[in-house]
Parts: structure tokens; sequence; C-alpha cells
């Protein structure tokens, strides 16, 4: 048991660690983006060498956090990817092995400049949850939780770079002087990331008031159970009873297959991450596409557009062996059929479904360029929304609630 503690102990340093590695390297892509060039001998501009040191940075970071990932799985006996904190550092360390592909073929630093604060953002949202080691229940006891869960993970990080690239061309190209469509939508792709960043603010700043209120309610089987809220209550769980004194009393109450504790954190994220949006409008008086513009000035779009190809090209068919076909394997072995309309079944198939129909309007229909860029960045909300929706809020045989 001690051995165990010093490993998990070990394992959160290494991921602490990790953690900074991309900061830094996120802090060498930007300046090699946004700094100053250097000239060769001939006085000819070859661009600054923070671009290569950020490089070095993020893979030193990946092996720390690969580090973390092995020492957890020497403690915990099973692969760490069976909750909300273990898959998600997954998730990041995933996105963080897809980048270093793709930027040791394409040399982009503005590529490192926008997915590794996106790894830094995954690796936060993890930490917000339970942490503790547990052991797996029988449905997960099995190979396939290896292959199936790792499969997927590393899909969706291959099809993450596809959005980084496609966010990047959308703010290297668009008007922002014209108030638009395009340009309105942009910014609620800015806001719901300002949102993912609330939901870490908000459960960090009410954990050190150190909140806490305690709910019975009647769960999704008809049976009394019990819920703990670590936020303000603005929606409670299905029948509720406060048991907590002095605790805010919900507005609304949920149905009992949504998890209302999750539900309620997603709402406080959504009312903060909007708070947070307008005071940056206002302090920044344009929209934040059109802040960022201008460090992209000499971003070349047809480069980012064929990275963001290439990612989604690679990503897609590990997604699919992953995320349907491992999947329906493992479904069968664990609950005797393949496919049960389960939510989380039903948006992987959306995944599915969504980037084959990219491919084809790529490939068939000459989609390049802004629209090409749109559906990576739409795949991405599809992605996100499965994570943080579909594994939280929605009661199913994959809740990692």
């Amino acid at each position: 048991m001690e051995g165990m503690t010093i490993m998990v102990e070990l394992s959160s340093n290494l991921l602490f660690a990790a953690f900074f590695l991309y900061l830094a390297a996120t802090i060498c892509f930007s300046v090699s983006v946004t700094g100053r060039k250097w000239r060769d001998k001939q006085g000819e501009v070859t661009g600054n060498r923070l671009g290569t040191v950020g490089y070095a940075a993020a893979w030193i970071g990946f092996v720390l956090q690969a580090g973390y990932f092995f020492t957890r799985w020497i403690a915990a006996g099973h692969v760490p990817v069976s909750n909300m904190f273990e898959y998600t550092t997954f998730l990041g360390m995933a996105l963080t092995i897809a980048f270093l592909i793709l930027y040791g073929i394409y040399r982009t630093a503005v590529l490192g400049m926008f997915t590794m604060p996106i790894v830094m953002l995954i690796i936060a949202f993890a930490s917000v949850f339970p942490t503790e080691v547990e052991p797996l229940i029988p449905a997960l006891q099995s190979n396939w939780l290896k292959i199936h869960v790792t499969t997927t993970a590393l899909g969706q990080g291959l099809l993450s770079i596809g959005f980084a690239a496609g966010l990047i061309y959308l703010i290297r190209t668009l008007d922002f002087t014209k108030r638009g469509k395009k340009v309105f939508w942009l910014e609620t792709i800015m806001y719901s990331l300002l949102s993912l960043v609330s939901f870490i603010l908000v459960r960090y700043i009410f954990r050190l008031f150190d909140y806490e209120a305690v709910f019975t309610y009647v769960n999704e089987n008809g049976e009394q159970a019990e819920m703990v809220y670590y936020l303000p209550a603005l929606v409670g769980p299905n029948e509720a009873s406060l048991q907590t004194q002095g605790a805010l009393e919900p507005i609304l109450t949920m149905p009992a297959w949504i998890r209302s504790d999750d539900a309620n954190t997603v709402i406080w994220s959504l009312a903060a991450g909007l708070v947070l949006y307008i005071l940056l409008r206002l302090i920044l008086r344009k929209p934040l596409g059109a802040v960022l513009q201008p460090l992209l000035k000499n971003i070349n779009p047809d480069t980012v557009d064929e990275v963001s190809y290439r990612a989604i090209a690679i990503g897609f068919p590990v997604f699919t062996l992953g995320g349907l076909i491992f999947a329906m394997i493992w479904a069968q072995i664990a609950w005797t059929r393949f496919w049960g309309w389960d939510p989380k079944e039903v948006w992987a198939l959306i995944t599915f479904l969504f980037y084959a129909a990219y491919l084809h309007l790529r490939l068939s229909r000459g989609w390049h360029g802004e629209p090409s860029a749109w559906l990576c960045v739409i795949g991405f909300v599809i992605i996100m929304f499965n994570l943080v929706f579909v594994n939280l809020v929605i009661a199913g045989l994959h809740s990692y609630a």
C-alpha cells in the first residue's frame, strides 16, 4: 500500500512537471511566431530558433507525461483510462503525440502556439475531477480497455490537431471589420474555449472555500440515493431534498436521466465564461479573433489548411478503429451485444459520420480553405460535447460521472 502511494504521488508530480514544460513550449512557440526574426550572414531572414526550443520542451513534457502514465499504471495495476481524470489526461497526451508528429513534418510554430495551450487546458480540466486510483468494475476488466480507449483517444488527439489548424486558418483569413455570421460563429468558438477555462476556475474557487451541499434524490432506477454538490445548486437532482443547512436551494430540478451535479457545473461554466468574454470584449474593444489576427500575419493559410487535412486523414481511421470497431467488440464481450444505442455509442457514430462527410466533401467536392476549416472546428465541438456533456451529464453505461 505504501509503495502504491509513493507511485501515485510520483505520477502526480510528473504530470505537474509536464504541465509547466508545456507552458514553456507555449511561450517559446508564441515568441517564435510574434517575436524578432534572426538573419544569417548574408542578411537573409531565417526566423528565430525558439520554435525548435519549444519543440524540445514539448518533447520533454511528453516524456514526463508518459512517465506519469506508466507510474500510475504500475500503481493501479491497470491502464489508467478508467475515470474522467485518467481519460482526459491521456487525451492530452494523445494530442501531444499528434502535435509532435505533425510539427516534425511541417515545422509550423504557430501550430504549437495554439496546440500546447489546448493540451494545458485539457490537463487542467482533468485536474478538477477526483484523482484517486480506483479498482476496475467487472465490465472494464478486459484487455479491450487498453485497446479501445487508448486508440479512441489517439484518434481524437489527431482530430483535435485538425481543429487547431482550422482555427488558425479562420483567425488568419476572416475579415473582422465586417460583423457578419462568420465572425459571430468564430467568436462563439472563442467563448466556448473561455467557458472551459471558467469551468476550471469556478471549480477551484469553490474548492478553496470547501463548499459542499448534500442532496438525497431518486435516481434513474427509482432508488433513493445521495449526491454531493461542490458548487451552489442552480439545478437540483430528481425529487431532491437538501440535507446541508445553509446551502442554496436549487431553482429547478432535473429529470433522473441527467446527472444534475454536472449539469449544474456546466451551467456555472457557461455563465462564468460569458462574464469573462464580455469583460475581455470591453477591455479590448474588438472581437477576440481580431486581437489574435495580427499575430498570424506571416502564416501561410495554405500550409495550415494542409495540416488540418493531414491530421484528420490520419486521425479518422484511428478513431474509427478505436471508437467503433474495437468498441463494438468490447461491447459484445462486456454486455453481450455489439450495439445498444447508449448515448456514448450514438455520439461516437455521429463523430464518425461527420468526419466521413468531411473527407468526402474535401476529396470529392473540393471543399478546401475556409469551408474545410469550419468543418474542422465543428468536428472538435462534437468531440468536446461528447467529452463534457455526454460523459458527465447524461447517465449511461459509458458515463464517467
